[in-house]
């Protein structure tokens, strides 16, 4: 594995469901601290970077989200079956006999979400989509056996999809949980790291929140604390190409960054969209226009905070987000990295304050 695969593989398989981000937030901070002057946290987690250029203004802050979709433990039955809650948004289907970790103070329990074979399912039964309420999981249970007291397994605890990070066939692909939002946090690693030896005219700030996927939560705390001039969000996009009829798509793999034009909580500054577009076709770096009709970003909350901040959201488009396994285009990741490092070059206080000119 190179750097960016080892850095995936440990930022991806670290646990860091929505609220329980503390183990990402470590390696965040220990990787920021080697390329950036200070670091900050809000009050709920959220970390802050910041890296001097040749001024220390505009400040450009770059974010991702550090939280993953996951459960939490909301009761254990008698029996010992677990009972849980989505924290973000899952498709009941996904999460239907797949493996998973809960995270106790007596260290993670493995386990699985219950299915039925077909062979006891009635015709009908078979057509419902099971609702996350009446899933459970099961941890090995056994009459006499104590769930509680064995294992320490309590109502509050974090689970999480158990994937682990593997180069695929083609060693451009990737797969793991968690790449909405984990890649993005090595974007934004990566990022500073690069920034660090390119002469810029901008403070960078290099940031990631908490509890995106229940409420961009930190992305409001975020944004008090960094009152930046300009956004860059770095999420993932939704691929399409897949059967039977997505490779007519364009958000697929290999087809570059994501720019999102449009998600229900924000309308992108013009202007820095389009700056955006102009530096992808003049350095020659491929990208693809996309939207998100529903669902939202951390720009939703940054690009309204304060008298308001010019915000874009760009990514790597990735297969299968919101469940326990995401594919991912390594060439997708790279030019990811230098599409948003052109777009900070052209950057200085005269470009900012025209982002905002009528």
């Amino acid at each position: 594995m190179d750097k960016s695969e080892q850095l995936l593989k440990e930022i991806t398989e670290a646990n860091g469901v929505s609220g329980y981000e503390r183990e990402v937030r470590n390696i965040m901070a220990r990787e920021l601290k080697l390329t950036t002057d200070k670091i900050e946290y809000d009050k709920i987690g959220s970390i802050l970077s910041y890296q001097k250029g040749t001024s220390d203004h505009p400040k450009v802050l770059i974010v991702s989200h550090m939280d993953e979709i996951g459960f939490m433990v909301k009761e254990v039955t008698k029996e010992g079956y677990i009972k849980f809650l989505p924290l973000g948004g899952w498709w009941g289907h996904v999460a239907l006999g797949q493996r998973m970790r809960v995270i106790t103070s007596q260290g993670p329990v493995t386990g699985v979400v219950g299915s039925k074979p077909p062979h006891l399912l009635p015709q009908e039964e078979r057509k419902k989509v099971l609702e996350i309420k009446d899933m459970f999981i099961d941890v090995g249970v056994i009459e006499k056996f104590d769930v509680k007291k064995k294992l320490g397994i309590k109502p509050g605890d974090p689970i999480i999809p158990d994937s682990e990070f593997t180069i695929l066939g083609n060693k451009k692909m990737y797969m793991a949980k968690a790449f909405d939002n984990r890649v993005s946090c090595a974007i934004v690693i990566e990022l500073m790291n690069k920034l660090k030896r390119v002469k810029h005219r901008n403070m960078i700030l290099g940031g990631a929140t908490v509890q995106e996927e229940v409420g961009l939560r930190g992305a409001q705390t975020i944004a008090h604390l960094s009152n930046p001039d300009v956004c860059i969000v770095v999420d993932t996009g939704i691929a399409q190409d897949i059967p039977p009829d997505g490779f007519s798509k364009e958000e697929k793999l290999g087809a570059g960054p994501v720019i999102l034009i449009y998600d229900s909580g924000m309308i992108p500054n013009i202007k820095l969209r389009d700056l955006v577009i102009k530096t992808a076709t003049e350095k020659k770096i491929p990208y693809h226009i996309s939207y998100m009709e529903r669902g939202a970003t951390d720009g939703a909350r940054i690009h309204i905070s304060n008298m308001g901040v010019p915000s874009i959201v760009i990514g790597p488009a990735v297969r299968y987000i919101h469940s326990h396994n995401g594919i991912l285009c390594r060439t997708d990741y790279d030019n990811t990295i230098k599409l948003i490092l052109e777009v900070i070059k052209t950057l200085d206080s005269k470009t900012v304050k025209m982002l905002t000119e009528a």
